[in-house]
């Protein structure tokens, strides 16, 4: 029996190593964490002839080496156990890169880019659910890319003709509803570099500005790994607005259909989608005539890129084929994405909004841009290195006071001090963030209290997903009981 093993007891490892456990490989699973929620998915997969090393890193010994080494998406893929992975011959590949080889015969469509992916990806799988497609949202979105093969088996390297999967979509409704009919991913640049093969059907690319460069090292490298995708997808759809991508421009990417908000004169190629009194407009070749597809303003999300969102869902939805019908209808009924300018509630006229997933200066930039002026703006977190040129700047032109927690607000207050900017309160925590954000959103008469970090999590919150979610958790106590809250909320922090 080969032998493989899987790098990490998240929801992607798991998947993994049950869908390697099906195909017959004998399987160990290994983390270097150990904790009771770990210690019982040990047992859990114990039970399932699926072993399970907890506290410990993977060790190379020459007389037992694997056959296969799978890595989860936050294992850095140049550490050096998988340097001597690869040195010694022994394949080494991502969970993504598994779920691919499994789910091949299928048509994908695969969603990255530095900002937006996750929205996009949200309403694209929106979008062919509508058309009554079996089309699952998975990778860095919904469920583990393993976890959509572990539930089909179909023509090719999915497994045995003729067996079925469970049916992902609610909405689906037609007599093939049991299998599947796309794969809807959402790629990090983490999955794309561990991902040899991948080839979807209809590559997408979001955004891109500097991020990651603490593992992926330089602007470069981390370009050329999401460019891997596009290159690789049978078609290509590009945000035509994005500063770097635009440069690139037709000497890069000739065949890509480009998108723009700001109209056909604004489209990179002779073909395209774009944004046209109120309507999204396809074009999609050279000499075809421009034809309406949906109205901007189905859309209920705000700010200029959320249309941008939306026009490359369109685009892949029309690539594949759906009509308008479902499209219009999936836009109207689209809630938007938990964590990414999520409303939450709204106190004696102010809207508290959830946007955790803003991790980096981009992201938060967008973010303000995107609500009213002027706003409460709770910023920080972990640090990441980036230009933070146009965030400091929307600060200065949208928020009236800027609420800093996290190990990042030391740096965070000397930023905003050398650009001119004394608004700011270090409040170390979001127990204290919110009380003292419902204070200042009534002195400033602020419209908004916004939770925008520009940063990452990891230094107060395991994953943006909890940061956020405790940011709603605070913030729905706060408008039960409004002040009588106060104190407690106070108290709960000391």
């Amino acid at each position: 029996m080969p032998r493989a093993t899987v790098i990490g007891l998240g929801k992607s490892g798991v998947a993994a190593a049950r869908l390697l456990k099906r195909k017959g490989w004998e399987v160990e699973l290994s983390d270097s964490n150990t904790s009771e929620t770990l210690l019982k998915q040990q047992q859990e997969l114990a039970a399932e002839q699926i072993t399970v090393k907890l506290g410990q890193s993977l060790e190379l010994n020459d007389d037992n080496l694997p056959q296969l080494i799978v890595v989860s998406p936050g294992v850095p893929w140049d550490i050096p156990v998988l340097i001597k992975a690869r040195q010694l011959g022994i394949q080494t590949i991502g969970e993504m890169e598994l779920a691919w080889r499994n789910l091949r015969s299928l048509p994908w469509v695969g969603i990255t880019g530095t900002n937006g992916k996750t929205t996009t990806t949200a309403l694209i799988a929106a979008i062919f659910q509508a058309a009554e497609l079996n089309a699952p949202a998975c990778g860095n979105i919904g469920y583990a890319a393993c976890e959509v093969a572990l539930s089909w088996r179909g023509k090719g390297d999915g497994g045995d003709e003729g067996d079925k999967g469970k049916n992902f979509t609610s909405s689906s409704s037609s007599s093939s509803s049991s299998s599947l009919d796309w794969v809807i991913a959402e790629l990090s640049s983490y999955q794309i570099e561990s991902s040899s093969s991948l080839a979807p059907r209809i590559g997408v690319w979001t955004t891109f500005t500097p991020d990651h460069l603490s593992r992926h090292k330089t602007l470069e490298n981390y370009y050329n790994i999401k460019a891997k995708l596009l290159h690789q997808s049978e078609l290509q759809v590009l945000n035509g607005d994005d500063a770097y991508l635009r440069q690139q421009g037709l000497n890069v990417w000739p065949n890509a259909y480009w998108t723009s908000v700001k109209g056909k004169d604004f489209l990179i190629s002779e073909k395209g989608f774009y944004i046209e009194d109120n309507w999204v407009v396809e074009k999609l070749t050279a000499t075809s005539a421009p034809e309406p597809i949906v109205k901007v303003s189905t859309l209920r999300m705000v700010g200029e890129h959320n249309q941008q969102n939306l026009l490359m869902a369109v685009a892949t939805a029309r690539l594949a084929g759906i009509n308008r019908g479902a499209i219009a209808l999936a836009i109207s009924e689209f809630p938007g994405v938990a964590h990414r300018l999520e409303h939450i509630c709204t106190w004696e006229g102010i809207d508290f909004i959830n946007d955790s997933k803003a991790t980096n200066y981009d992201a938060a930039e967008v973010g303000l841009a995107s609500v009213k002026s002027p706003a409460i703006l709770i910023a920080g977190g972990e640090a990441k290195a980036g230009d933070d040129t146009g965030w400091l700047a929307q600060i200065q032109t949208k928020a009236a006071a800027v609420l800093l927690i996290g190990s990042a607000a030391p740096a965070f207050a000397q930023r905003l001090q050398e650009v001119g900017y004394y608004s700011y309160h270090i409040v170390e925590t979001m127990e204290r963030a919110i009380p003292k954000s419902a204070e200042l959103a009534k002195e400033y008469e602020a419209p908004v209290v916004l939770l925008s970090p520009a940063c990452a999590s990891f230094d107060q919150y395991p994953n943006f997903e909890v940061r956020g979610d405790r940011f709603r958790q605070l913030c729905l106590a706060w408008a039960a009981g409004g002040k009588l809250q106060h104190n407690l909320i106070l108290s709960s922090s000391l």
